[in-house]
């Protein structure tokens, strides 16, 4: 009996010891899982704020905001505030600076240094240089010279415009400049053919006429006697009238020729007589601007005749 006891209690203190064994070691292992959980959960939360902290060192690229720009300076400053000496400099610097249009002048000048004659002409006119073909002119065609010997040539042709006198009987009208230096002075003051518009039919003789002009280059005006004579031819369709004036400088005779052209029958259609003596006034402006230089004894004028603006 006592022996099966022992032996009985012995398997009970094994199998309580078992027992207890078997509760650790279930209790260790679970304590163990929960620890490496909560190790690894640890060591995930550390890697995460490693990385954070990686991002947040490197430098933002995006949404900087720019510095504040300066205001712009405005246009107009306010010298009110400024000294007065200072003030107009500044308004006058600051304005913008107006261009004024250049007016081109009215009047040409054409020089010829060949013969020395210059003169002023309309710049809507047309000018003809003696080297080149003359113009042919309406109702008037070409216009003869009036030396008494020949010899002579022509320097320049200005023509004005053919609308210079709307509504009228006008054609042309024209300032020719011819020299001659094949003729003394006593010949010069004579004509070929002079104006044969008396009563009697008898030739008038030519007149002495001062003239206005420019010759001189030390004076602003100087007066220039000239011979003169005219010439008038009439037909049922056209009528021409011409001015003659010789003037004798530099050793050779210098003309001038003022001519109009009229056409046809000026009571027709509403069409008036165009006022001579204001076309005649016209081309005289141009003769009283007429300055003849020192010269050399010439030859036919070349292209070195100068047609410029006056300034």
């Amino acid at each position: 009996m006592t022996s099966t006891g022992k032996r009985n209690n012995q398997k009970l203190t094994t199998q309580a010891t078992d027992n207890h064994s078997d509760n650790t070691l279930s209790s260790w292992s679970r304590q163990q899982r929960v620890a490496m959980i909560a190790s690894f959960a640890i060591l995930v939360l550390l890697l995460a704020a490693a990385a954070c902290s990686k991002q947040s060192s490197k430098p933002a690229l995006v949404g900087v905001s720019s510095p504040a720009s300066t205001p712009a300076i405005p246009a107009t400053t306010t010298t009110a505030a400024l000294p007065p000496d200072i003030a107009p400099n500044l308004t006058a610097a600051g304005a913008p600076e107006k261009k004024t249009p250049r007016k081109r002048p009215a009047n040409v000048t054409y020089r010829d240094p060949d013969s020395g004659v210059s003169f002023l002409y309309p710049r809507k006119a047309l000018l003809t240089a003696g080297y080149q073909d003359q113009p042919e002119l309406t109702a008037v065609g070409n216009v003869p010279m009036n030396f008494v010997q020949p010899g002579g040539i022509t320097i320049a042709t200005v023509a004005l415009p053919g609308n210079s006198y709307p509504g009228t009987d006008f054609a042309s009208a024209f300032f020719n400049v011819n020299v001659n230096r094949k003729i003394s002075e006593q010949e010069c003051s004579h004509f070929a053919f002079v104006d044969t518009r008396n009563a009697d039919g008898e030739p008038l003789d030519a007149e002495k006429v001062t003239i206005g002009t420019n010759k001189d280059a030390d004076k602003e005006e100087a007066n220039a006697e000239m011979e003169m004579t005219s010439n008038f031819s009439a037909s049922a369709f056209k009528q021409v009238e011409t001015q003659y004036y010789h003037n004798f400088e530099n050793g050779a005779c210098y003309e001038y020729v003022l001519g109009l052209g009229t056409e046809g029958f000026a009571t027709e259609g509403g069409i008036e007589h165009v006022n001579r003596d204001a076309v005649f006034a016209r081309l005289e402006n141009i003769l009283v601007t007429v300055k003849i230089n020192p010269t050399e004894p010439i030859a036919e004028p070349g292209p070195g005749a100068i047609a410029s603006g006056k300034e």
